[in-house]
């Protein structure tokens, strides 16, 4: 554990955290940190149970004379996205993150993801569970697996799990916000075999790696026009096919579906001849790019490294249609709403394309606030695949979270901030998917709200947590958990 970082405001928030960042906990790879969660729980004589999904419920019994409030739960989701720098060796499997107190007011990881989100979401649940100074209703920490990756957690919770009438999200990233809506999403996938053919004679091996973007989550950054890595790559690919006569033998971008591509690397043959004419276009196409980006993508950077020549390749018919359809698929925001200024309601992230023993496959998630525009653009994905004549599979799809304006603990929450810190907080809704609108599934009732201390760059190793933010959120939520009305 960082014991620098029990040292800030709050003590066992901060503690929590950084017990959390020290048991290796990517999505998928949950089991040691719910071993501890279950541990910590009978250390602290706090009832718990656990779902067959692996959701854990952690509850704490009503202060006195708080014991008719309306039950409160607090819910946040226990994995991480697992996203590293290309020169560090992080395991994510097997080792723990690294947080470190910068001087700027943040905290941050050593050349990977944080994590805090949504850690610091479970590590204040958590806090508040072993605070005994706290007056408060009923209430259940709801930590749940698997968001990151395809809301297990959220899709498996079932009906009397849980209690509670009300709950409280804290996997929001902006302190002095309340979310009351969400996008939903859906995955589609293509896939396409090819051709494999030997290397021609008299060429020479390359490869070309596009690095250096700033990536970051695929839903909340998507609105800031940073570059996607798998893009740049397909439009090098594409002129060095047209102008050079490469071959290509492989392709490997992007890493998961959620998070905007940072990285992608092809390996390719370049005949002899064309060697000083192939250097000289990806030089040219270098500089075009870099100036297109210059806004969002200061460290964007395109290599070209000489290698051994691979051994096979994609045949020429093969590889035009595999770069042609990379560069058909829909990339970016593609509608913003009409009701909520500045809110995304539609984009698609064109995330991972992997090549692999005569098989392409390329994986894109789908957002939007507005159903029928969710499915639109899935019909324009099952367009382009019927045109270029490759399957494509479409799952993983999740309901988004109608806003509620007349929310209860909305209008409790407006108050109590506004009484303690003399502003009103802004009403958003987010384009990235909440687990609320999921939750509204197996728990119609519920009254829901989501918020959080003020993260940026999540999804990328760039990610951190504003400090005083985290201490702003907690006292927030100590002192909404003081006004929560009266059972009718």
């Amino acid at each position: 554990m960082n014991n620098e970082l029990s040292k800030l405001y709050p003590n066992k928030m901060w503690e929590i955290f950084a017990n959390i960042c020290a048991i290796p906990h990517p999505s998928k790879h949950e089991e040691k940190i719910l071993i501890w969660l279950k541990n910590w729980a009978k250390a602290n004589d706090i009832e718990y149970s656990q779902d067959e999904t692996g959701n854990i419920v952690l509850r704490k019994p009503a202060t006195k004379g708080y014991e008719n409030r309306v039950p409160v739960v607090f819910q946040g989701h226990i994995d991480m996205v697992p996203q590293a720098n290309s020169d560090s060796k992080h395991n994510f499997v097997t080792d723990p993150i690294e947080p470190r107190i910068c001087d700027d007011g943040w905290v941050r990881a050593n050349g990977t993801t944080l994590g805090a989100d949504n850690a610091m979401g479970c590590a204040a649940a958590m806090a508040i569970l072993i605070d005994n100074n706290l007056e408060h209703g009923p209430i259940e920490v709801l930590v749940t697996v698997d968001e990151e990756t395809g809301m297990t957690g959220a899709f498996g919770l079932k009906p009397g799990f849980i209690k509670g009438d009300i709950l409280i999200n804290l996997d929001s990233e902006d302190e002095g916000e309340l979310y009351v809506g969400c996008a939903g999403g859906i995955d589609a996938n293509f896939e396409m075999k090819y051709n494999i053919k030997l290397t021609p004679a008299g060429v020479i091996g390359y490869e070309i790696a596009v690095t250096g973007l700033k990536g970051g989550h695929s839903g909340m950054d998507i609105v800031l026009g940073r570059a996607n890595a798998n893009k740049i790559l397909m439009r090098l690919l594409k002129k060095g096919i047209e102008n050079c006569d490469i071959h290509i033998a492989e392709i490997n971008g992007g890493s998961l579906r959620n998070a905007i591509p940072r990285e992608a690397f092809a390996a390719i043959a370049v005949p002899e001849k064309n060697k000083a004419a192939f250097e000289k276009l990806i030089k040219e196409l270098s500089v075009v790019i870099q100036k297109e980006f210059s806004g969002t993508e200061p460290d964007f950077n395109i290599a070209l490294k000489q290698v051994e020549a691979p051994k096979e390749v994609m045949e020429s018919d093969c590889q035009r249609k595999v770069v042609n359809l990379v560069l058909a698929i829909p990339n970016g925001v593609m509608r913003m709403s009409d009701s909520m200024e500045g809110l995304v309601e539609t984009s698609t992230n064109l995330a991972i394309v992997k090549t692999e023993k005569g098989a392409l496959s390329i994986a894109n998630l789908l957002r939007s606030s507005v159903e029928s525009a969710k499915e639109a653009v899935a019909d324009k994905m099952r367009a382009i695949a019927e045109l270029a004549g490759v399957k494509i599979e479409l799952n993983g799809g999740y309901p988004g979270w109608k806003p509620n304006l007349q929310s209860p603990i909305l209008n409790t929450m407006l108050k109590v901030y506004e009484d303690k810190y003399g502003k009103v907080p802004e009403i958003k809704a987010i384009h990235a998917g909440l687990e609320c609108g999921l939750f509204s599934l197996a728990y119609p009732y519920w009254d829901m709200i989501s918020c959080g201390p003020t993260i940026r760059n999540p999804h990328s190793p760039d990610e951190r947590v504003n400090i005083e933010s985290v201490g702003k959120f907690w006292d927030f939520l100590v002192e909404t958990l003081k006004n929560i009305p009266v059972k009718k």
